[in-house]
């Protein structure tokens, strides 16, 4: 069982919103450890010390790097689902690969969305 935190998972532990730091203790209880895709770091991230509380919550989760493969992926399913938003789709597409059961997200209905035309059932938890 993986899990993968768009951005909108990072804005909220950003926030020391409750609920998404509930969510990452939970699962680090279960030893998962989640996984962040690298276009969704760099769309939140602005480094400085306004950002310690992201700092601590990608202590411990992976950071997925975005492959050549990847990235075509990511472009085949962008243009096959509509979407022109590539950091949702590397979301999906990156979950997809990793055969993830869950994406913690702010927004889905746009991975809804990618995830139906990618052909992937999962799991989204909304924060």
């Amino acid at each position: 069982m993986g899990v993968t935190y768009d951005t909108g998972a990072l804005v909220a532990g950003e926030r020391n919103d409750r609920r998404m730091w509930a969510i990452h203790a939970e699962l680090l209880a279960l030893e998962i450890a989640p996984t962040v895709p690298a276009p969704v770091l760099a769309q939140a991230w602005r480094g400085g010390a306004r950002q310690a509380s992201l700092v601590r919550l990608l202590r411990q989760c992976g950071v997925e790097d975005m492959t050549e493969a990847h990235a075509k992926e990511v472009g085949l399913v962008a243009g096959s689902s509509g979407s022109s938003d590539v950091v949702d789709v590397a979301v999906v597409v990156g979950a997809r690969r990793r055969r993830d059961s869950a994406i913690v997200t702010a927004d889905p209905d746009d991975l809804r969305a990618i995830a139906e035309a990618a052909a992937f059932a999962v799991h989204l938890e909304v924060v």
